[in-house]
């Protein structure tokens, strides 16, 4: 029976239970850290899955599958601090999202001391793309795609010359980032970003796994397989 209905009738209340029903430990996680995998002894490689769009600074409507970067942090600072695990796989289906936070992310797997493999499924789109390239060895499957373009806004935008320096500078960040961390020159990735003849409403190009291996964006083709297979090596080398 409802506690309390909304016509003024007094609602007839639930005895009293002894004890309430505790929370289990796979709900707990998946309710504050948004995914149920963490840290454990019983594994040497941790799995962080970046799916959906990357939130940021602002709250993406409920609708939207997201990736919340105050919930990936933490859990790249308990990687770094426990001595059981000895690498990181980053499995990656994203559309992108919000710039700032996909940068962090990007520089946190980056910066662990443990190997880390990341591995692109579906796609590893816009800001995915540092994400993807920040690990010690990137993978990608046949099929996931890649969306390579410039840094895009939403809302109201102030057109002065100062907040289009700034955007300039963000944009530069992203491609510093990627090009120190894989194979593609500068050149060729600001060719890739402001390409007018592939996207019809957009500017920017949309790399097949093969492709971005070619242009050296992505160090091999392979799978899930393949991910684990290359991560056991490089933390036997890591010892």
């Amino acid at each position: 029976m409802p506690y309390l209905n909304m016509v003024g009738i007094p609602a007839v209340q639930e005895p009293a239970k002894a004890e309430e029903k505790q929370e289990a430990p796979s709900e707990k996680l998946l309710s504050e850290l948004g995914q149920l995998s963490m840290p454990s002894t019983n594994n040497n490689v941790f799995t962080l899955t970046i799916i959906g769009q990357i939130e940021g600074h602002m709250i993406l409507p409920p609708q939207n599958k997201t990736t919340k970067y105050e919930h990936v942090i933490p859990q790249l600072v308990a990687v770094e601090q426990n001595n059981q695990i000895e690498g990181a796989l980053i499995i990656l289906n994203t559309v992108g999202g919000d710039v700032e936070a996909g940068l962090a992310i990007a520089e946190m797997v980056n910066t662990i001391s443990k190997p880390t493999v990341s591995l692109v499924l579906g796609g590893g789109h816009s800001i995915g793309v540092p994400v993807a390239v920040a690990a010690d060895y990137s993978i990608i499957t046949e099929t996931a795609t890649m969306t390579i373009h410039p840094i895009r806004l939403t809302g109201q935008v102030v057109g002065i010359f100062q907040f289009f320096e700034y955007l300039d500078k963000m944009q530069d960040r992203v491609i510093e980032f990627v090009t120190r961390h894989s194979r593609i020159t500068k050149e060729q990735y600001k060719e890739l970003m402001f390409n007018s003849n592939q996207l019809g409403r957009d500017i920017g190009t949309v790399l097949i796994g093969p492709e971005a291996v070619k242009l050296g964006l992505i160090d091999a083709v392979g799978g899930l397989h393949d991910a684990v297979n290359k991560l056991q090596e490089l933390i036997k080398h890591a010892k």
